[in-house]
């Protein structure tokens, strides 16, 4: 592997290209981005090593990195643009709008639908950091579509970035991610939205806030820009997810409401069970 290209040199984007320039020293990683800052950032922070419209002929891998919303026109340009040994990897959160956008491209064989599980609440070049994919869940969706020499490349890549790879369709990845990350997001903004109507001092905030609203309002602090879209590309899938976690709400009030300890408690613990869950994957 010689040449990389990044569009999008965000948080996501900048932590492949620095960890992909760790573990091949000679790699060669152009990019660019729609903001002019974070390319001069990416190419001082070392994520790049020059600023490039679009991939050279010879490049081995190109990876999208940008919002959503922008994702599948960017996907049907760039197939249209690279060569025949060029593999494209999309690291977008949704999957099912494009993998059928691209269905019938005759470049198909040439792109990868892929999605990391790795982020944190912070945005732009200067919050990337080459540890952020190290031993996390890549999602890979339509594997069968994709050329077997050009699959050999990525391997070799997430091989190298130590990703642990997971296969599923385009329609249970969205799914599963409206419950298991968007609702998280919606709920971590909400909650933030809430407190700031209510409590209008910011000093009460920051002096009565502890660690458990901290903790649960973190995620409030992403990128409304790369957010938004997620939202509306996703809409169906996080309608259902909303729906179910309203119902739990207005339940959970109305027991509230009742005094019903005996309920919310019964409720509480049976909620614990996921504790053995999450606690199972670390």
């Amino acid at each position: 592997m010689k040449k990389i290209h990044i569009i999008g040199l965000g948080l996501l984007g900048g932590s492949f290209g620095l960890a992909a320039r760790r573990k091949f020293p000679e790699l060669k990683v152009t990019g660019s981005d729609i903001s002019e800052q974070n390319q001069k950032d990416a190419l001082t922070l070392g994520i790049i090593t020059e600023v490039k419209e679009n991939p050279d002929s010879d490049t081995d891998i190109v990876i999208l990195a940008t919002p959503a919303d922008t994702m599948g026109d960017l996907l049907t340009k760039t197939l249209d643009q690279i060569g025949e040994e060029t593999l494209v990897i999309d690291l977008g959160s949704t999957k099912s709008k494009l993998c059928i956008q691209v269905s019938n491209h005759p470049k198909r064989a040439q792109y990868l639908a892929g999605h990391p599980i790795a982020g944190t609440e912070y945005s732009g070049p200067k919050a990337a950091f080459a540890d952020l994919l190290d031993r996390k869940v890549m999602i890979l969706c339509e594997m069968e579509k994709t050329d077997l020499h050009l699959k050999e490349k990525a391997y070799s890549l997430f091989d190298a970035l130590n990703l642990k790879l997971r296969f599923m369709d385009p329609e249970e990845h969205d799914r599963h991610l409206a419950f298991v990350s968007h609702l998280s997001h919606i709920s971590s903004f909400m909650l933030g939205k809430t407190v700031l109507q209510k409590m209008a001092d910011d000093k009460n905030i920051f002096d009565m806030a502890g660690s458990g609203f901290a903790s649960t309002v973190r995620l409030a602090k992403s990128s409304p820009a790369m957010w938004a879209p997620i939202l509306t590309e996703n809409k169906d899938n996080i309608l259902a997810a909303l729906d179910g976690y309203i119902a739990n709400l207005a339940d959970i009030r109305a027991k509230v409401a009742e005094s019903d300890g005996a309920s919310i408690y019964s409720d509480l613990s049976d909620i614990n069970k996921i504790r053995d869950i999450l606690d199972l994957g670390k």
